[in-house]
């Protein structure tokens, strides 16, 4: 019992310290996720042994399982899956499935017909949508074009390979399957259209939970909660992965609450990511054993590739085709491929049916398991870098630094201002967004944006040039004194001339392609940068010859 104890303490304690040690990463770069499972890994049986996964632990942890998968299916639009998005994730996943089994046969020699080689082309085509929802979530995408192609995406390839388990990893027949499988998906359609029309009737039972829902009876989370236990546990006596029963649970509630209720959502959130999921990812990362991963690298390596090629790049190619006036650019659509190579709880569970199996190995499965907490940091760092890379516009700065490499520091610098820039109008889209909620206009957030984003780059290319021109009239002062002496050149004058400039360059800001202005300006800052040390050159070797 006592170890019990001390296992729930360390992992509460990581899960209190996790946010603090990811808010002192720079950026943000590392999620808390990461940090949970790292702890875990490192406080586990294999190196510290401070946590141990007993049975009340192993209990805890399925049970933050579980509320991760149902906070993510209540996350799911029905209708994002039925749209143009939700039937490319769809065809997409159906495309995923063959090139992994293909890549299974081809290059592991593992047999598609046994169930190693099912879980691991099963493992292949996941998207860990549960797991990304707190990181969208931190970095504020979830409501932006972005999220919501990851939504879309990211649902059917948690969705398919949950019931891809099911049919494939199975000893029974596949009729018996799918006959188990039909009546649990109509036990799912009772459990979500009685308490929807009671809703909507006003029943009594409704007014009577309605009415105690902020008491010490919490009655709407009681009743979640043993929605959401019935699933699972139907789930686990028909030897179904307990994450059907809870994705399915996300998705009655999301039908009988279909405008959604913050209230239940925030208590839901409180229980689950206040506690149960934090010790889901601390246990899940004990299970991993470092020092048999780090004797395997091709293996960890060999996987994580796999994932890229089989998930991430098709996505990237769907983005591609058929895009209409709402499309993606480049970097947004392998921000989405990437956000959706995420994968761990699948891979959890696919590997641990192939153990119990007798199928796979422990240490084979470790492996995956450890790949999978890999992308868990890996590919949210790539879609973050890769973001920022893309709005720097590094083949331009490569051309540029090519032409006038003493000027690397500048171009960069540049480049880098260009980045942040970007990042800015991202924030301005999100602000046009909230400001129409707020005021309640019918009004195409679009529009709202640039009209924001205008205001803003108006403002800060004249700031910019204003500054601009006094850092290079105080850095080249007594220069342009000099110079001017000889060409008859006041500091007036000179001073006017750069106000002239920076006034010429406020009037030429208008509504056009403002990235193509400001790259403009910027050539022409460093060419007047460049002329001015020409100049003081001349003047120098001037003042040698006398």
């Amino acid at each position: 019992m006592s170890i019990d104890f001390i296992s729930l303490f360390t992992a509460a304690l990581v899960a209190a310290c996790a946010p603090i040690i990811a808010r002192a990463v720079p950026r943000g770069l590392v999620p808390e996720t990461v940090i949970l499972l790292l702890a875990g890994a490192l406080l586990g049986p294999h190196m510290a042994g401070v946590i141990q996964a007993t049975d009340s632990i192993t209990m805890l942890s399925e049970l933050g399982l579980a509320f991760l998968f149902l906070l993510a299916g209540y996350e799911i639009n029905p209708k994002s899956l039925s749209g143009t998005q939700g039937k490319k994730g769809l065809a997409i996943w159906a495309v995923s499935i063959v090139l992994a089994f293909a890549a299974v046969y081809f290059l592991t020699g593992l047999s598609i017909t046994d169930i190693d080689g099912i879980a691991v082309a099963i493992a292949l085509t996941t998207t860990a949508l549960g797991t990304l929802m707190p990181i969208l979530k931190e970095r504020k995408l979830s409501d932006t074009p972005v999220g919501e192609c990851i939504l879309a995406f990211g649902t059917w390839g948690e969705v398919c390979p949950v019931l891809a388990m099911a049919l494939l990893l199975t000893t029974r027949t596949t009729w018996q399957t799918l006959l188990i499988l039909a009546l649990f998906a109509g036990l799912c359609v009772i459990m979500a259209v009685v308490p929807s029309r009671a809703r909507k009737a006003g029943h009594t039972v409704y007014r009577f939970l309605a009415a105690r829902r902020n008491t010490t009876s919490q009655t709407l989370v009681r009743v979640t909660v043993v929605m959401l236990i019935g699933l699972v546990t139907v789930s686990a006596v028909f030897d179904l992965d307990i994450v059907l029963g809870a994705f399915a649970a996300g998705f009655v509630l999301r039908y009988v609450i279909p405008e959604g209720d913050h209230e239940l959502e925030s208590k839901l959130e409180a229980i689950g990511y206040g506690f149960l999921i934090p010790v889901f990812f601390v246990v899940s990362g004990a299970k991993i054993d470092l020092a048999g991963v780090g004797a395997r690298p091709v293996l960890l390596v060999g996987f994580i590739v796999m994932l890229l090629l089989i998930r991430a790049v098709p996505i990237v190619m769907a983005l591609s085709v058929g895009r209409g006036k709402n499309e993606l650019s480049m970097h947004n659509r392998v921000t989405v491929a990437l956000y959706c190579t995420t994968a761990l709880p699948i891979i959890v569970a696919v590997t641990s049916l192939a153990t119990k199996a007798g199928a796979m190995s422990q240490d084979a499965a470790g492996v995956l398991v450890a790949a999978g907490a890999i992308t868990v940091f890996l590919m949210p760092l790539l879609a973050s870098l890769t973001y920022r890379v893309v709005d720097a516009k590094p083949i331009e700065a490569v051309q540029e630094i090519a032409q006038h490499p003493s000027d690397i520091r500048s171009i960069l610098h540049e480049h880098l201002e260009l980045e942040r820039m970007m990042a800015r109008q991202e924030i301005a889209a999100r602000m046009a967004t909230k400001a129409r909620a707020e005021a309640g206009k019918d009004v195409a957030w679009e529009d709202v944006a640039f009209a924001l984003q205008r205001q803003s780059r108006r403002k800060r290319a004249m700031d910019e040039m204003l500054d601009f021109a006094r850092r290079e009239y105080a850095a080249h002062e007594d220069e342009l004194h000099e110079l001017g002496a000889k060409a008859a050149l006041t500091r007036e004058e000179a001073a006017e001339r750069t106000a002239q400039a920076a006034k010429a360059f406020a009037a030429h800001l208008k509504d056009g392609n403002w990235e193509e202005e400001r790259r403009i300006a910027e050539r022409a800052v460093r060419e007047y940068r460049r002329h001015m040390r020409e100049l003081g050159h001349a003047a120098h070797h001037e003042d040698d010859g006398k």
